[in-house]
């Protein structure tokens, strides 16, 4: 087991104050977005493995990647089943988030569709960093937010007339045809449509719909607030008006969203512990300054209706709360560690990531402080134990 040392991005939508507070260091004024912790080629995370040599003289090794430990010894470190099910890599990245600003609005595209739309672009040698490279790897991307504080988010589309009864509310003329559009149309026809127009329109007609759209959403407050905070993160991006399409959610500590395929969404304000498949495969609809690929996204998109499923974790006899999704490459469970309580076992066949975020417990020898994060390999014993809250990152194998 291996204490870990990880990096946190400095992303221009980060809380300047949320990381440093949990981690209980001073903040620098700078944003910190999110604290990676995994094996992604990116920003892997480093550890010591300390060696049956360096125990018996005190000395410590350098650090070394976790990238690097994994691939010296893939099925030690993963295990024969994971490795035999998703290659001889960690399948997952665990993250704390903190939005101080609005994510883009996203979608992520399902696995064919990323194997497909890499290859494409790897035979027509679009360069792996070029802005307007779309797919990163041949990955999907499943994601699952946990929240730590009060977490606002937008997690797919809502009906049609929801939508329309919204926008026709703020009384912009400039908005009527995609309330017309949303009311005439079944509903995947009528959000491809306006989805489709939004993106499409002219930039700079589309800058006053918002502004007008905006100052109406801060006159009529209450459910309107929310698209009034992003205008003023994001004035003029069509996105403002995009983001009127989907579900508004507000997650309280302990509840979860799981974004699937084809989902549209973005994440508003709060901290959460975040867990998704490695990838790097993003295609933005909008609340950015980067590429958007219009017809690749409307290809991505389920333009379907969806309740945005609030997740509230499964209790288990060994304290175990779990959070169900329909995905192999991850499985996120919490526990919350009760004084003088038994040590909880928690060896398994499969690696493991554990992120303490309240309290003080022990994995195994190791104490942890909230923000503080081990490595488990595969098969190796593990008891936790202590006060405090911990977050368990596997795979389903």
């Amino acid at each position: 087991m291996d204490r870990l040392s990880n990096t946190v991005r400095p992303y221009a939508w980060g809380s300047t104050t949320a990381i440093p507070e949990l981690l209980g260091i001073a903040p620098t004024g700078e944003p910190q977005a999110e604290m990676w912790m995994g094996a992604h080629p990116g920003a892997p995370s480093l550890l010591t493995r300390i060696s049956s040599t360096a125990t018996a003289t005190g000395a410590e090794g350098p650090q070394q990647p976790l990238t690097d430990v994994i691939a010296a010894a893939p099925e030690r470190e993963l295990g024969r089943a994971t490795v035999e099910k998703f290659g001889p890599r960690l399948p997952f990245l665990l993250k704390l988030l903190a939005a101080g600003a609005p994510l883009s609005l996203q979608v992520h595209p399902d696995l064919a569709q990323a194997k497909r739309g890499y290859e494409d672009e790897e035979r027509r040698s679009v360069p792996i960093d070029a802005p307007h490279r779309t797919y990163k790897d041949a990955n999907h991307k499943p994601e699952l937010i946990c929240a730590l504080t009060p977490f606002a988010g937008l997690c797919g589309f809502r009906r049609p007339t929801e939508a329309a009864e919204a926008m026709a509310a703020l009384g912009v003329d400039s908005l009527k045809p995609y309330v017309d559009l949303l009311g005439a149309h079944p509903e995947e026809a009528a959000l491809r449509e306006v989805l489709t127009a939004i993106l499409g329109a002219d930039p700079a007609e589309m800058a006053e719909t918002v502004n007008l759209a905006a100052a109406a959403a801060e006159r009529l407050g209450g459910a309107h607030a929310p698209y009034a905070r992003i205008a003023h993160h994001f004035p003029g991006d069509p996105g403002v008006i995009a983001a009127m399409l989907l579900n508004y959610v507000e997650l309280q500590p302990g509840e979860a969203l799981f974004l699937g395929a084809g989902v549209p969404h973005a994440y508003l304000d709060g901290l959460g512990v975040e867990i998704m498949a490695n990838s790097d495969n993003v295609l933005r609809c909008g609340l950015t300054p980067k590429h958007i690929d219009v017809p690749e996204l409307l290809r991505i998109v389920r333009f379907e209706a969806t309740d945005p499923g609030v997740l509230r974790p499964e209790a288990s006899p060994t304290g175990e709360e779990l959070y169900e999704t329909p995905v192999d490459e991850f499985r996120l469970s919490r526990y919350d560690l009760s004084p003088g309580a038994a040590p909880v076992d928690l060896t398994r066949d499969a690696p493991q990531i554990l992120l303490c975020t309240g309290g003080a417990p022990k994995a195994g020898d190791l104490d942890l402080t909230p923000g503080a994060s081990v490595f488990v390999p595969s098969g190796e014993k593990v008891e936790v134990s202590g006060t405090g809250t911990l977050f368990r990152a596997t795979v389903v194998v």
